[in-house]
């Protein structure tokens, strides 16, 4: 999964994005809302309203990555937060993107 190493920091958009946005619009909300630069290198993840598509965006070497996860079945147990974004680590996004569940008594990680 694009090389993920373990010291990357993931930064997930809490609520859902509007899935139809591409690198601009992604781009943005990763200044307006995460309040990160995404050309750190970081990894920004987003969900569509319906639970059912993530999109991660990455920049590396130069230029922005889009991948796209679209479930087969059900819902991502994706994080509703007013605080609009969370820290995780690449660990904890494999476990989300397989279907890890979100819970309050780990402080809203997948487990």
């Amino acid at each position: 999964m694009l090389g993920l190493d373990a010291n990357m920091r993931v930064y997930v958009r809490t609520g859902f994005t509007d899935g139809r946005l591409g690198f601009e619009g992604l781009r943005g909300i990763a200044l307006k809302v995460v309040k990160l630069n995404p050309r750190n290198g970081h990894l920004f993840v987003f969900c569509n309203a319906r639970a059912t598509r993530v999109k991660l965006l990455w920049y590396h070497e130069g230029g922005f990555y889009i991948a796209s996860k679209r479930m087969d079945r059900g819902t991502i147990d994706w994080p509703k937060s007013d605080k609009g974004a969370a820290q995780m680590n690449t660990r904890q996004l494999e476990a989300l993107l397989r279907g890890a569940e979100f819970t309050r008594q780990n402080g809203g990680v997948p487990r």
